[in-house]
């Protein structure tokens, strides 16, 4: 981390913005500033390099065309890639998943290398998955319901190195009939959780800020109007 303050790199929100996942890195900041640290959001557009010196990095879903412009310049800069490497915590939503892994099925049935980040395939889907989703986590450190907005028509394969982020209760997922939702590889997660995803899952954020601080835990924040809106999706 950052002797000073914590770095929140938005990665490619230019291209890889489409669906308001920007408000993910907004979430950890507010959370971080109202535990008193000091927090900057980093935006990373297509014409910057990705650093592998920031504290925790985030990125948003996409379209097709969106998608291949956001691979190729992860794949000429392999910052975030390097941070993974040492332990820095990254969420990939959405597209991004479909971004980070070996390949990618566009919908027009071409096949897209992706960056390698995690070990998992994606193909199109006969139908796409739009609605709410709920899950149960399956990692360490989480144990509260995960709920978010899934619009894809991707269908995510996961190969050995990577396990899943939570298992379905209502809701598509990863769309391939295993009934898991988002992947987890190392210190790399993903979801096809829109909302966006850390406002509504603040265990979720505060995982990841654990992550990004390298602490044990973090002091709870009473926030009831978050309390209200997680009640209220999880009933929708």
């Amino acid at each position: 981390m950052s002797e000073s303050t914590v770095r929140i790199g938005l990665v490619l929100p230019d291209v890889m913005g489409t669906y308001g996942d920007g408000g993910n890195a907004v979430v950890l900041r507010q959370r971080l500033r109202m535990r008193g640290y000091d927090a900057e959001i980093v935006e990373i557009t297509l014409n910057d390099p990705v650093p592998d010196s920031l504290d925790v990095y985030l990125l948003g879903g996409a379209e097709d065309s969106a998608q291949r412009l956001a691979t190729r310049h992860l794949q000429r800069y392999p910052g975030m890639r390097q941070a993974a490497e040492r332990g820095a915590p990254v969420l990939a939503i959405c597209a991004a998943i479909q971004v980070l892994g070996h390949w990618y099925e566009t919908s027009g049935g071409e096949r897209v290398d992706g960056v390698g980040m995690f070990d998992v395939t994606t193909s199109p889907q006969a139908e796409r998955s739009i609605g709410e989703v709920a899950t149960t986590p399956l990692i360490p450190g989480l144990s509260e319901p995960l709920t978010g907005f899934e619009n894809h028509r991707g269908g995510t394969t996961l190969g050995p190195d990577a396990t899943g982020l939570a298992r379905v209760t209502r809701g598509v997922g990863n769309g391939v009939g295993d009934g898991l939702e988002g992947v987890v590889q190392g210190s790399v997660l993903g979801t096809y959780m829109h909302g966006p995803a850390l406002a509504r899952n603040p265990e979720l954020a505060d995982y990841l800020l654990i992550k990004a601080l390298g602490v044990d835990s973090l002091a709870p924040l009473d926030l009831p109007e978050v309390t209200q809106l997680r009640r209220e999706r999880l009933r929708a």
